[in-house]
């Protein structure tokens, strides 16, 4: 068992995603934290409205994704995008705008384990989650869009890089977090 594995142990785990092997998927892979799932927006809605989780995976396409991921920002539980057909600088933009703390394609779902880990880790330590993708999937990212794939939003994308203090659903959460509120930020 790898240090990062047990960094999810009992963590309380949303996933959404209207396929049911990759349902079924996540729910082997992340062996160690207890998964709750849906197939569609309502159900998911509700959830996101009833629970209290750790952390939300939420597919883009078929699900209504990111308004999921405005409904989990608003409680405060962490989000991470998973896609394969929406995959594309814009719901890249899309997701980190509205507050998601990471964004990962569905053909990197093997490493969902390892990688929500050392996501996760990163969020509650207070390191930033983005840098943390970009340091691991640049390359991926630079290979799928092309090279020049900022360029279109070179002003978001420069002041992202600078200070991974970035979208209004993230300072929203952060506004709301007890950990953070008696700290004076």
């Amino acid at each position: 068992m790898t240090e990062t594995e047990s960094y999810l142990k009992r963590k309380y785990i949303l996933a959404v995603d209207d396929e049911a092997d990759i349902l079924e998927t996540i729910e082997d892979i992340l062996d160690e934290a207890r998964i709750d799932s849906a197939r569609d927006y309502e159900s998911a809605s509700q959830k996101i409205k009833k629970n209290r989780y750790d952390l939300a995976i939420l597919d883009i396409m078929g699900v209504n994704g990111l308004q999921l991921l405005e409904e989990a920002t608003e409680r405060n539980i962490p989000a991470v995008m998973l896609t394969a057909h929406a995959i594309s600088p814009e719901t890249l933009m899309e997701s980190v705008r509205k507050g998601a703390i990471s964004y990962l394609p569905k053909e990197k779902l093997a490493d969902l384990d390892e990688f929500l880990g050392e996501i996760f880790r990163a969020y509650e330590q207070g390191d930033p989650p983005w840098k943390l993708l970009f340091d691991k999937m640049g390359d991926y990212f630079d290979e799928r869009f092309g090279p020049d794939w900022k360029e279109k939003d070179r002003e978001f994308w420069s002041d992202f890089s600078r200070t991974y203090q970035i979208g209004k659903g993230i300072r929203e959460r952060l506004a709301k977090d007890d950990r953070l509120r008696g700290l004076g930020i």
